[in-house]
């Protein structure tokens, strides 16, 4: 039996739920974002409350039951509060700005590194060294930053590259010189 699947999801004030047969739309401040349901899961809306129910009891649906659960209930906070995900830039001379709908990095390569912003994202650099990802879906928010990290991860040697806010790279000793024998 799937514990998440069984609560309830609250839909806040000015968030708008559609449902039709196995699509449900979800809209709100920060934007609109749809999902299709699987056969065995069903949606239901009572009182500014979703519910998500099995048509089936098979094994596949129990284990859509909860997942489907957890991607209804972050559609509708990030309609309403939206999702950030940050990204530290560690070395020197390392670099990012944002001109216009393209985010430059300066990274230690021979040529800066030019991303273009998807429309539907918002990226930030309130310092040289920092980025912030922010947008509704909560899922193209993680893509984006770790295709940003994927540049130039962390190096395990002095630490210098690019890493999520709060990630804890293990760092290695090194060589260590020969001793004289």
């Amino acid at each position: 039996m799937s514990r998440v699947g069984e609560k309830p999801i609250p839909v806040p004030s000015g968030v708008e739920v559609g449902i039709s047969n196995d699509r449900v739309s979800i809209s709100g401040p920060k934007g609109e974002l749809q999902q299709v349901l699987p056969q065995g899961v069903a949606i239901r809306e009572e009182d500014g409350v979703l519910t998500l129910q099995r048509r089936h009891n098979d094994r596949k649906t129990r284990a859509l039951h909860g997942l489907m659960r957890t991607l209804v209930a972050n559609m509708v906070h990030g309609v309403s509060e939206g999702f950030a995900k940050a990204l530290v830039i560690h070395g020197t001379g390392y670099r990012a700005a944002v001109s216009g709908s393209t985010l430059n990095i300066t990274i230690g390569f021979s040529h800066p590194v030019a991303m273009e912003i998807p429309e539907d994202l918002e990226v930030e650099t309130p310092s040289p060294t920092r980025i912030i990802v922010r947008g509704a879906d909560k899922q193209r928010v993680g893509q984006l930053a770790a295709d940003i990290r994927s540049i130039r991860p962390p190096e395990p040697y002095h630490g210098f590259g690019i890493r999520y806010d709060g990630e804890r790279v293990r760092m290695k000793e090194g060589k260590s010189a020969a001793s004289a024998g």
